[in-house]
């Protein structure tokens, strides 16, 4: 089922925005600092989004207060995307256009400021009584709430997956008549909980991470917002790319660790073929999960083996963004379709050395060939995977 991708868009530290995110992947500027997150004492770099702190939220949604949201409504103020967002509710209505975000760390930002404002008798202070936003629904909640959207609401949570599932499920909620449209998006933004915690699992780097070079160490984390919205294609007649096919797999080999065969990628990348009704070889350029940890690099190369032949160009973007977590699926998506528009691949940035030892040679350097079918990967703890094929609509 061909569903059309409208109205789309994407914040990071590459760029507030398609125009700047754009510019940074041309000039191949990246969009990683050292880490200044108030508080944190790591040694590494971070994607951190700039003015987050200063946004305030719509009116009468100021209960909703967290970093996240302030993230969340920054994003969506980008592009274009409440205008869509309104004419595609003046077309159909509120009550047929269902929201789906994903997240990871969803609002726990906020919860650890709570925790360290605590009353002198141990209660949460009044301004920090927010159940609808110390839960993992808080992106999606804030979302329907902006957007003012009635129709079904959920959040995805599968860690690094989290934003690129959101297509998946839509296709299910569409296709099976649930609603006409969904906006999908993912939302994580920077917390301790994040960093200290990637940090203890040995994964973050004190350098700037390198996808598939063979001195990679680590990765950076990042923080980022992304929507686009999916609607049946007779909606949007005028669309300039559809969603083909998606692909899922859970390989539950270990906690945190990708099974070392990239089994499950290599299911979720078939699955996505499958019903794109594709071959590999149509293919012209995957957007990897490429993390620039010694293993994700190394197995996801293997499941790029197992699946492809080394026509597919490839390359990994997150040395522009960081490693956005459960914002990576949508952040990384939208580079796709940006990627399908100029028909500029994306080399894979900082990747001086490419390791020689990997089982499939990624692209290095930014090259224009023409994009007619593209996949992206996302891959999250517990063996969560995805993969997405977009394409043009007049194809």
């Amino acid at each position: 089922m061909r569903l059309a991708i409208g109205t789309y868009t994407a914040t990071s530290a590459a760029g507030v925005g398609l125009a700047a995110m754009w510019d940074s992947i041309c000039s191949r500027r990246t969009g990683l600092r050292r880490n200044d997150l108030d508080g944190c004492d790591l040694d590494t770099w971070i994607g951190r989004v700039d003015g987050v702190e200063d946004v305030s939220l719509p009116p009468g949604l100021s209960h909703l207060q967290s970093r996240n949201n302030q993230l969340a409504w920054l994003g969506l103020q980008q592009d274009n995307m409440l205008d869509g967002i309104a004419q595609l509710v003046n077309r159909i209505g509120a009550e047929r256009i269902g929201v789906i975000m994903g997240t990871s760390t969803s609002s726990i930002g906020r919860t650890e400021e709570a925790y360290t404002q605590l009353l002198p008798s141990g209660v949460m202070s009044d301004q920090f009584r927010q159940p609808e936003v110390h839960n993992l629904h808080s992106p999606g909640h804030f979302i329907a709430a902006a957007t003012g959207l009635e129709g079904p609401s959920m959040t995805v949570s599968t860690a690094c997956s989290s934003s690129a599932k959101v297509f998946a499920s839509a296709s299910r909620w569409i296709g099976h008549g649930l609603v006409d449209a969904v906006l999908v998006g993912g939302i994580d933004s920077l917390c301790m909980s994040i960093l200290y915690g990637f940090n203890s699992l040995e994964l973050v780097s004190a350098n700037m991470c390198r996808p598939f070079d063979r001195h990679r160490d680590g990765i950076n984390i990042g923080e980022g917002a992304g929507y686009a919205l999916l609607t049946r294609e007779e909606l949007l007649p005028d669309s300039e790319f559809v969603l083909l096919g998606y692909g899922e797999s859970a390989d539950a080999y270990h906690m945190s660790h990708p099974h070392p065969e990239g089994k499950g990628a290599v299911i979720a990348m078939a699955e996505a073929l499958k019903r794109a009704r594709l071959s590999p070889e149509d293919i012209d350029y995957v957007n990897l999960h490429g993390t620039a940890s010694q293993a994700n690099d190394r197995i996801e190369a293997q499941a790029l083996a197992q699946t492809f032949s080394g026509n597919t160009r490839a390359s990994s973007t997150k040395a522009w963004t960081g490693h956005a977590l459960g914002a990576a699926g949508i952040l990384e998506t939208v580079i796709t379709l940006e990627a399908m528009r100029y028909n500029l691949m994306p080399g894979t940035l900082n990747c001086e050395e490419p390791d020689v030892d990997s089982a499939y040679a990624v692209l290095v350097d930014n090259v224009g060939e023409t994009i007619d079918y593209a996949m992206t990967n996302s891959f999250g703890f517990g063996g969560n995977n995805a993969a997405l094929i977009f394409g043009r609509a007049n194809d």
